[in-house]
């Protein structure tokens, strides 16, 4: 069986529309909500996340986009606004 983590990286890889944006963001949630009967590491991890609170979760986003120009650098950006907004989500579950 997959971990919930896989499946979030391979609905973050299909989203194209609503619907799948949806998908990716309830899989993102769920994947969250798994992590909480994790022990935080030494490092600061709970699970595969790196932020533990919705603050320190939309800083990283945000400090993704900037650092990164919205996904420009390293590249490539993703076309789709429905993909480039997951994209976003996702990064602010690990980004430091």
């Amino acid at each position: 069986m997959l971990m919930v983590t896989d499946d979030v990286f391979k609905a973050l890889s299909a989203v194209e529309d609503e619907t799948s944006f949806i998908k990716f963001v309830e899989l993102l949630a769920t994947d969250r909500d798994r992590s909480e009967s994790s022990s935080v590491t030494p490092d600061g991890f709970q699970g595969a996340w790196a932020n533990q609170t919705i603050v320190d979760f939309l800083l990283a986003a945000t400090a993704w986009a900037r650092d990164s120009d919205f996904g420009l650098h390293p590249g490539p950006r993703p076309v789709n606004p429905w993909q480039l907004f997951a994209t976003f989500l996702w990064a602010g579950r690990g980004y430091e």
